[in-house]
Parts: C-alpha cells; structure tokens; sequence
C-alpha cells in the first residue's frame, strides 16, 4: 500500500527537522504537512524541500473537522504523526482555554478522521508526540520511565496528558494502532525565540537581560532536535503497536548553568572578555507551578530500537549558538512577524 503520511504541526520546530528528515529519506513515500500556520509556523524553514515532488503542504486546522476531512480524503491520508500542539508553559498559564482546545479537542478530531477515513486499522498508524511534562516534577533522585504516574502540574501538561489518555483510548476502545512518545526539552535551530535557548542567545546578541525564573536552579533534560527527529523516524517505522517510548537526550542541567555555558560561548564567537555576557543575566519572579526537575530514561528506547543521542548536549549546544549567531534575519523575521509573508507569498498567489 503506498503511503501517505500527515504530519501535523510540521511547520513548527521539531515538526520541521520530522518533516525535512522524512522527506529527504523516504522518496517513496508522500508526505503532506498540515499546519495552521498559528505565530511558531514558519514556512520559510522548510524553503529547501517545498519544491520535491513528495511534499505537498496543507493549511487547516486541528481543531476543524473540515479541513481534516478534506485533507484526508483528497491525500488518502494513510498514517499519521502527530505534532501540531501549543507547546508554551507561560502562555498556558495566561490563556488556557486555547491549549485545551488545540492539544485535546484537536487531537480528538484527528483520531475521529483517522476512524472515519480508515477501513482497516491494522494497514495505518497514528503517531502521538508528547512531553516528559506529563508527568510532573522529579525530585533529586530518580528518573521518568513509561510507567511513570501522570502528575501534570501547569495547563500545557495537563492538556498534553489528556491528549496522550485519549490516545491511548482510541487504542483500546477501536484498535486504532497507537504509537505514542515523550521527549525532554528540545533545542536546536529554527526554535522560536519565545523558548529558553534561543531567546537567550537573541537577547545576548541584543545586550538586554537575561531573564531566569526564580533561583535558577530547575533542572531540564536537554535533547537535540535532530536526534528527536530521528528517534520519531525510528518509533514510526519500528517501535511497537500500543507502546510508548520515553526520548531524553541523557544529560541534566540547572537553568542557571546552562545560561552560563551559552554566556562563555558567546563571549567566544563573539570575541567579548570572558564574563562579559554573564553580566546580562537577571533573576524575575518564579513561574506558577514551575517544576522542579525533569530527567528521561531512555532505555527502552536504546534497548529496542538502537537509538542514542549523536552528539552530546556541549557539542548540540555549540552549534545552536553558530546557527543563531549566523541566522540573525531570520530570528528578527520571527520576531516581527515578517516571516508570515513567506506564506502569503508562496501559497496564496
């Protein structure tokens, strides 16, 4: 059966890299991306495959069951990975309705046109990506595995966790074949400058504060955006019906080390005395419901699928800051909402 594969989301940041390493490695295959375009969708990031003839890209949203109707019967949509999600705590927070809607009733109306287009569930998969949010903060000790509870503490994990459950129950209840996995915090080129590595690395550049909630001392797991590119290559071809894999990039830093570390290297490449940049750093209020400590185990992902990171996070971290410091149009283009043009110009003639 030829495949035709829907990725959602697939203008956003790890959409994208999914969407660009996909293409480039399966001619085979037909791949359409299917984004709303919301203000973290850049189209001009995905410049250098619009043009191959296994890439067709379709605006709609999630949350219209419309557009996904169209899309799936004009595509013979045949299987699905699934990004398309609001991603950011913060606005989460202030606005929680829109997560609830996207990240839940979204993923709902995607499983309900995966029921409604697909005769036989055992020739399709629909692909769920998650985050290690879900399950709430760790203390000094320990790791999230699969089995981990769910303890989701701010609305973004709470609407995440609701959409993995529903997942899961489209599985029981209708035998959809699921495949579902949580990743640690992403980083990399493309991110949108509202998250922490890159917004860092702009205001740097800019001479304005460095802004860190709290004491700074929260720690994340960092995971490089191409090796999660990967491992999603990986659990779509081969990873088990039914089974969620945890994707960590193995490593844990404290918010206020990892600042330092991209204050020193900027000082580098930007030939500043050593120390320079650190003096921009700034402590602000804490978050609501800020976690304290995230850390993935990733064993079972290494153990049955052979996946490890490819470089670790000072080398993954190196090359972030070139990209930013080599791409400053494209980050101000972001910033002023100038890169939506790209859309109306290539899309909308």
């Amino acid at each position: 059966m030829e495949k035709n594969i829907l990725i959602t989301g697939g203008a956003g940041f790890i959409g994208s890299h999914v969407v660009r390493r996909m293409v480039n490695r399966y001619p085979d295959y037909h791949f359409v991306n299917f984004d709303k375009l919301t203000y973290a969708g850049n189209l001009k990031t995905l410049a250098d495959i619009e043009s191959k003839s296994n890439y067709t890209f379709v605006k709609g949203d999630i949350c219209n069951p419309a557009d996904l109707n169209k899309v799936f019967s004009t595509h013979d949509i045949t299987d699905v990975i699934h990004l398309a999600a609001e991603s950011h705590v913060d606005r989460s927070i202030s606005g929680p309705m829109e997560f609830v809607l996207s990240n839940v009733v979204g993923t709902v109306n995607l499983l309900n046109s995966c029921r409604n287009h697909w005769s036989d569930f055992s020739k399709h998969v629909f692909y769920h990506i998650s985050t290690d949010e879900v399950y709430g903060s760790l203390g000094k000790e320990g790791l999230f595995e699969e089995t981990t509870p769910y303890d989701p503490r701010s609305p973004y994990s709470a609407s995440k966790a609701s959409a993995d459950h529903f997942v899961r129950a489209y599985y029981h209840t209708y035998n959809i074949n699921i495949k579902i996995s949580n990743c640690s915090n992403n980083y990399g080129s493309h991110q949108f400058p509202e998250k922490l590595i890159p917004l860092m690395i702009h205001n740097a550049v800019e001479g304005k504060d460095l802004p860190i909630y709290g004491d700074g001392l929260n720690i994340r797991d960092w995971l490089w955006v191409e090796d999660h590119a990967a491992a999603i290559d990986l659990i779509f071809h081969e990873g088990r019906v039914g089974e969620t894999y945890n994707i960590g990039g193995l490593n844990e830093w404290t918010n206020i080390d990892l600042v330092k570390r991209l204050a020193s290297i900027i000082d580098q490449k930007l030939e500043r005395k050593e120390g320079t940049t650190a003096k921009q750093i700034t402590f602000i209020k804490d978050r609501a419901g800020h976690d304290r400590r995230y850390a993935i185990d990733a064993s079972k992902l290494e153990r049955e699928l052979d996946w490890k990171p490819s470089i670790t996070f000072e080398e993954g971290l190196d090359k972030t800051v070139d990209w930013y410091l080599s791409n400053q149009e494209w980050v101000k283009d972001v910033i002023s909402g100038e890169y939506q043009e790209y859309y109306q110009k290539q899309y909308q003639k």
